[in-house]
């Protein structure tokens, strides 16, 4: 079922207009054109108060000079007649059975932002991406995770600034390559000292039981020399004095002594090894802390990620006013482009589309100020109005034929003031110039 839309008004002394019928095209653009300070915006500025209730009524809201109270007449496409006029401009809504209603029932389908777009369109990014959760109807769920997602980021921020600190304290720790991997103990280099000391004493044990051999069996031979006597006594003593020389020689042959240097430059030089191997320690903790907290934060990234999945799966799922429309970042996004990148086409487009959106009854939107776009931009918004069955009112400094009708000191140019009904019909028809 397409929106409620208008099919005709007139107006008469409110504001510059003197007096003003328009039949406004049923799907697409109708362009209310004219110089400045002819009434063209008190065209829109009608439309809104006659439907929008009091809090659009002008200020001065009577033309200056007249003496005649403002006059709105405005049928519907529902039929409903809806009129203000009199001393006090009172609102009265007829159905078509002759029923008699009030701000009530057009507040049903008339929607606020169709008849004041601008204050949309010129809301912040935030405020207009708001508006657009509330009634896709999936705010609440995305404040949710856009909190989530801020927390993660925040932790994951304070983890990245602990990381680096970590890697740069870790990269300025001083390395030592040649020093042991754990600290030394005085007491087992000292320990292992008093081992090879006892078995070079063991050595030296040995050696000097070869000297006392090769002693006895010089002073032997020369005690068989000098004693003759003696000889048969002493070449046995000579024999087993042979016997035990070969068998310490066989023992001392292989014998190779320790050097105890080594063991006693690190004992002189403890305290400056364990110096390097505790600044290697702190600089191993430190690069285990850095990478600690590069793994946390690559996690925390993952999390984030994931969550950011979670917000474009949600307004992927939702029942948005166009393609290409999301929300990225609390901004409006539509093709790729945040509002303040779009064509004028595009923003208008976005905008009618949320109107419809918020409320579908509502079937027509009011625009000023169009002569911000150029003829090809009006041309490819009115054809998107007229595919979609959208009615658009808007006004436009021009006096072009792209102008439905031209306003000249508050009448409608070419119309006769005093007919009582209009059978005018749009100039201009989106598309065709």
């Amino acid at each position: 079922m397409s929106g409620i839309k208008i099919n005709k008004l007139e107006i008469e002394n409110v504001k510059r207009i003197k007096a003003v019928k328009i039949e406004p095209t049923e799907n697409g653009l109708t362009i209310v054109g004219g110089n400045n300070n002819q009434g063209k915006t008190s065209v829109l500025d009608s439309i809104a108060w006659a439907l929008g209730g009091e809090k659009y009524r002008p200020s001065d809201a009577q033309r200056q000079g007249s003496v005649i109270p403002p006059n709105l007449h405005i049928v519907m496409s529902n039929g409903l007649v809806v009129e203000r006029k009199g001393k006090n401009s009172s609102l009265k809504v007829t159905d078509p059975d002759g029923n008699k209603g009030g701000q009530q029932l057009l507040n049903e389908f008339v929607e606020q932002l169709a008849i004041d777009l601008p204050k949309f369109m010129e809301a912040s990014g935030k405020e207009k991406a708001q508006t657009l959760l509330k009634i896709i109807g999936v705010g609440d769920q995305l404040a949710v995770l856009d909190k989530e997602e801020k927390e993660l980021y925040n932790q994951r921020l304070a983890i990245g600034q602990i990381a680096d600190q970590k890697k740069k304290f870790a990269d300025e720790q001083i390395y030592y390559p040649d020093a042991p991997k754990e600290l030394i103990s005085p007491s087992d280099l000292i320990k292992q000292q008093q081992e090879i000391l006892a078995r070079n004493g063991e050595n030296q044990r040995k050696r000097d039981q070869v000297e006392r051999y090769r002693a006895s069996v010089t002073f032997l031979n020369q005690e068989v020399e000098a004693m003759r006597e003696q000889l048969q006594k002493k070449e046995k003593e000579l024999e087993e004095a042979k016997a035990s020389l070969n068998v310490a020689l066989m023992s001392a042959k292989d014998l190779q002594d320790e050097s105890t240097v080594e063991l006693e430059a690190n004992i002189a030089n403890i305290e400056e090894i364990n110096r390097k191997v505790r600044a290697n320690l702190d600089k191993d903790k430190a690069e285990e802390d850095a990478l600690e907290y590069k793994n946390q934060y690559a996690a925390l990234t993952h999390k984030i990620e994931d969550k950011r999945k979670e917000k474009t799966d949600l307004l992927n799922g939702a029942d948005l006013p166009l393609p290409e429309l999301s929300i990225k970042e609390g901004e409006l996004i539509y093709k790729g482009q945040k509002w303040d990148n779009m064509s004028g086409s595009d923003r208008m487009k976005v905008s009618t589309a949320i109107v419809r959106k918020l409320n579908p009854k509502c079937g027509f939107v009011l625009l000023d100020k169009l002569e911000q776009m150029d003829m090809q931009t009006l041309q490819e918004f009115g054809q998107w109005l007229e595919q979609e069955g959208l009615q658009a009112i808007a006004t436009r400094v021009s006096t072009g034929d792209e102008c439905s009708i031209i306003i000249e000191d508050g009448y409608v140019a070419g119309q006769q003031v005093t007919e009582e009904s209009s059978d005018i019909t749009p100039k201009w028809k989106a598309g065709a110039f």
